[in-house]
């Protein structure tokens, strides 16, 4: 009998447990994974081929696919030549890559965009080395932490600005008061596409 109620009770805590457990990890939700593309490159060019469009255009698919997002382009280059020239050269391949990504949907305001020449490479190599992997562009997609809302708060003073300090009518007004009430599926490309247009810095977004 005593050996029946123990093994009752031992039951009982595991469903506890388990339903503690269960709870526990509704409550949490783990922010998504960076999701990682590589563009190739030719040596020597920063022309983007038909395999690289279309791994440009993944990664604009899972930038839409999430809610919000920051997007880092990173260009290489191997060590077969100058420091100086490599570093123009990856810079070339960054533009060419970011500006395929804005083509594809992606918000220029939402892509920070560096080329690194022959530094941090992605396949350490010596000097004078033709390695692939390094003539390439890194996409990272990156979850944003920053909400609609805060995101909005950073884009709202300096359109204001823009429009010397009093609420503007028609688009960029409706733009204004749904960012205000939080709501940034419009406000927000609208707001970035303002300032981008007046040649004003856009924030990016944390």
């Amino acid at each position: 009998m005593l050996g029946r109620s123990l093994s009752l009770a031992t039951a009982a805590a595991l469903l506890l447990g388990g339903c503690n457990q269960q709870q526990s990890q509704g409550a949490v939700s783990a922010p998504p994974q960076p999701s990682t593309y590589v563009v190739l490159f030719d040596t020597g060019s920063a022309a983007l081929s038909n395999q690289a469009t279309s791994t440009i255009q993944q990664a604009a698919t899972t930038y839409r696919s999430r809610s919000a997002a920051n997007v880092s382009v990173a260009g290489h280059t191997d060590t077969v030549g100058s420091p100086d020239y490599n570093m123009m050269l990856s810079q070339q391949r960054a533009n060419a890559v970011t500006a395929a990504l804005v083509s594809a949907g992606v918000p220029r305001a939402a892509i920070i965009s560096r080329g690194y020449g022959e530094t941090n490479l992605p396949q350490p190599t010596a000097d004078q080395v033709p390695a692939q992997a390094n003539r390439s562009v890194q996409i990272g997609i990156i979850a944003a932490t920053m909400s609609d809302a805060q995101y909005c708060q950073l884009l709202a003073p300096r359109v204001r600005d823009i429009s010397r300090g009093t609420d503007p009518t028609g688009p960029l007004g409706k733009a204004l008061s749904d960012c205000q009430q939080g709501i940034g599926d419009y406000g927000i490309p609208f707001m970035t596409k303002y300032l981008t247009d007046n040649r004003v810095p856009v924030p990016q977004r944390a």
